[in-house]
């Protein structure tokens, strides 16, 4: 493989959605956002992408059956609401550069296609004991003003590393309205509260309601 391949399993009918960023990090906060986002709203797997900018390994299920590491697209469509849902199993590298330019990039043009105007990543930021807070990042102050009204603090220590930075810094450039929302995390290991706590938080932007047994 030579270049990123999308793999399309089938195309959905979405009115101008907001592209929703949750991918592995820091406490895996962002992964775990995204899955608890899938499963509530009810969101379909319709595209796959594969990239030789992933690591060199392959995942096996419990079936012993291997795959390539890959990101996921999924799509959910409600009166209100019309999303795209990404994730996936890995990121490039962080001190790969040009990769992480190029696939976030080339994400971004597919989303698009599906006349996407918003952006939201997840991810977490790192303290010292766990909290419930949440912070923001945006590409306005305007917009920061109105997500901060809601309740999340912002976010003003200068970096966000890796896709979840760089999705929100790049969608500005082309236009696109973005926030990015931080559960606060100690990082060692994954962690649901703090995903819990943006979940939350992100059904309260999207005006749904959540199940508190989640």
């Amino acid at each position: 493989m030579d270049k990123t391949i999308f793999h399309e399993l089938f195309k959905p009918k979405l009115k101008k959605p907001t592209l929703i960023v949750g991918l592995p990090g820091f406490g895996n906060v962002g992964k775990i956002t995204a899955k608890l986002l899938i499963r509530f709203a009810n969101a379909k797997p319709f595209a796959e992408l594969y990239s030789p900018f992933f690591p060199d390994y392959v995942l096996i299920n419990p079936e012993g059956i291997c795959r390539p590491p890959r990101y996921e697209f999924y799509a959910s469509s409600t009166e209100k609401t019309n999303l795209i849902i990404l994730t996936g199993d890995t990121q490039p590298s962080l001190d790969d550069v040009v990769a992480h330019y190029e696939l976030c990039n080339e994400i971004l043009d597919h989303s698009l296609e599906y006349q996407t105007q918003s952006l939201i990543t997840i991810g977490g930021v790192p303290v010292s004991t766990p909290t419930k807070e949440v912070y923001v990042a945006a590409t306005s102050h305007e917009l920061a003003t109105e997500i901060m009204s809601k309740g999340a603090l912002i976010y003003g220590k200068g970096r966000i590393m890796g896709g979840t930075g760089l999705f929100l810094g790049l969608a500005k450039e082309r236009g696109l309205k973005g926030i990015c929302l931080l559960g606060a995390t100690t990082g060692t290991k994954p962690d649901k509260g703090a995903a819990l706590e943006v979940f939350k938080f992100l059904t309260k932007i999207l005006e749904t309601k959540v199940n508190e047994a989640l």
